[in-house]
């Protein structure tokens, strides 16, 4: 499951009246009628999409009175489209993906429904690892339940480290990489013929979702404390920021992401070829590497204080007007369930959100050797222990069309850090006060 692009989507949101959809108030079918819900979610992958229609055939052997038809939509800006349109239109999916970095976008508009009493009678937010309950609670109020966790992480190409004589990054935050040794590792697995590199040490923390996880391990902040204004320009944040631009410009051990492009490869593709030795990529991006036939090894991300990663998933919430309100919540409920997360924990897609699937019983129920490397069982408390993603936390998700813009500037144009860090507080806190 991969994030939404949070950023391209900030117009759509400022265009959308309120409203909502799925055609009338009323409560649910009752007894055994026959009702058919409509659920929509993005396609990240066809493995994914694979994935969420097997949970949706155990969903309807449990409750056989309940058809579930399912529409994946392109993600991104596209999904978010689609979906405002169909709830401006009175239209919308009874139950929907919702990306956690628009879930409170959505419920300021009065278009999701108030899970809260069901919630409660079903579950508790102490069942849920800090960075899910901190995301899906809103004032005391639940409006989307989510199923999983999703985190910024090291991956390597453990023959490439092996051909270089270089040990493999620790599986245990407590014993992770500092920056310096990150940095180092990934100088030596550079590797040019005459003046051109033909594998580069390292790719991925030019993307300020990856980047922030590391100004949060430098003990810096993204937010303040309260979501009011922005916090990047910052000693520690400006020092990640130089130190990720100096991988590249100083030190020549990494690529931009034009040069990927370039090439035709993805970041996943670098890696088994062996065009790049490291990458730094959502957790989620397991699942189609352990299906690409080489020796992939994951750890936590390199250390500048602490260890430290952010957590953040898209929820499951329902339209506000939805006429099938019981079936909905029994659809979420479901999809929040061990039985239905288990099953994308072991393809590797995806981690768990329940705190009791952390424990050493628990996290038998899906470790999953063919998928999950050796070690993984060391990192699980790197996901467990995640701070919530900062920009699930705020409305004005504008302000990452701004960081984007900026960091762009930084990353291909010679922006001084200094200015694109006072740049993105300018911005955003003029946007974050309105």
């Amino acid at each position: 499951m991969k994030m939404a692009k949070i950023g391209v989507l900030a117009l759509a949101f400022a265009l959308f009246a309120s409203g909502c959809g799925g055609g009338g108030n009323g409560g649910g079918s009752g007894g055994n009628e026959a009702v058919t819900l409509q659920f929509m979610g993005w396609e990240a992958s066809p493995l994914e999409t694979e994935a969420v229609k097997k949970g949706l055939d155990l969903f309807m052997e449990k409750y056989p009175n309940i058809k579930v038809e399912y529409q994946p939509t392109p993600g991104g800006a596209q999904y978010a489209q689609k979906l405002l349109t169909m709830l401006a239109g009175n239209a919308a999916p009874d139950v929907f993906f919702l990306g956690a970095a628009e879930y409170r976008s959505f419920q300021e508009r009065n278009v999701l429904l108030d899970l809260t009493p069901t919630f409660e009678a079903a579950m508790s937010l102490d069942d849920f690892i800090p960075s899910s309950a901190r995301i899906m609670e809103i004032d005391g109020k639940i409006y989307g339940v989510s199923s999983c966790t999703v985190s910024p992480v090291l991956f390597y190409n453990k023959d490439l480290f092996d051909k270089a004589n270089i040990p493999y990054p620790p599986s245990d935050p407590s014993h992770a990489w500092t920056w310096d040794q990150f940095r180092q590792a990934a100088i030596d697995l550079t590797v040019k013929e005459g003046d051109k590199v033909v594998q580069y040490g390292a790719f991925g923390l030019e993307n300020f979702y990856m980047t922030s996880a590391e100004i949060l391990s430098n003990a810096g902040q993204i937010f303040t404390e309260d979501g009011s204004k922005i916090a990047v320009n910052s000693p520690e944040a400006k020092e990640v920021m130089q130190k990720v631009l100096d991988l590249r410009l100083e030190h020549g051990a990494s690529p931009t992401a034009k040069t990927l492009e370039s090439i035709g490869m993805r970041a996943n593709q670098m890696l088994q070829t062996g065009k790049v030795a490291m990458i730094i990529e959502g957790s989620w991006a397991l699942q189609e590497l352990a299906a690409m036939d080489f020796p992939v090894g994951v750890a936590p991300l390199p250390v500048f204080d602490v260890p430290k990663t952010h957590g953040q998933a898209h929820v499951h919430a329902a339209a506000h007007n939805t006429k099938h309100p019981d079936e909905a919540w029994k659809l979420i409920e479901f999809l929040s369930s061990e039985e239905y997360q288990i099953q994308l924990i072991k393809e590797g897609l995806w981690m768990p959100n329940r705190k009791s699937l952390y424990t050493e019983d628990g996290i038998a129920k899906w470790h999953n050797e063919s998928v999950h490397p050796e070690g993984f069982k060391a990192m699980a408390r790197f996901f467990a222990e995640a701070d919530a993603y900062p920009f699930t936390l705020i409305t004005q998700n504008i302000v990452n069309d701004i960081i984007t813009e900026e960091t762009d500037k930084l990353w291909y144009s010679g922006q001084s850090v200094d200015d694109t860090m006072a740049n993105i507080e300018k911005r955003s806190n003029a946007e974050l006060a309105k």
